[in-house]
């Protein structure tokens, strides 16, 4: 028997592909990486890399407290940008969301993202 239980919200966007927002699995939950959609009209924010960061860090927040968690409890993030010059913003913002002892991290330049977007970022919490 199978112990993956999927979590999913109004609150952040619907999966735009054949995935859960996040998966529960013993006393892990593992976040889909999240890109800037506003969860009430599915269309990627505007104003910028900050703007876009902070959506995207609502987004896995609002997954993670349907699952009875917090960003709190994160021990891994996977951070993609589609432009490296806005790492030192991106991690200014990610300080809004978390603290010490910060989660372990990679970020990397991409290519692109879907729809456009400027960043995406998936998580693993501890649970």
């Amino acid at each position: 028997m199978s112990s993956r239980q999927a979590i999913r919200t109004p609150r952040a966007p619907a999966a735009i592909g054949p995935y859960s927002q996040a998966i529960r699995a013993g006393n892990t939950l593992y976040l889909s990486g999240q890109i800037p959609l506003d969860p009430d009209t599915m269309e990627l924010v505007t104003g910028g890399i900050e703007a876009q960061a902070i959506r995207v860090f609502e987004n896995l927040k609002a997954v993670a407290e349907a699952a009875g968690s917090s960003l709190g409890d994160a021990v891994k993030l996977n951070l993609s940008l589609t432009d490296l010059a806005d790492f030192g913003l991106v991690n200014e913002v990610m300080q809004r969301y978390f603290e010490e002892p910060w989660p372990a991290r990679a970020c990397v330049q991409v290519a692109a993202l879907p729809r456009g977007a400027a960043i995406e970022v998936e998580a693993i919490l501890s649970l």
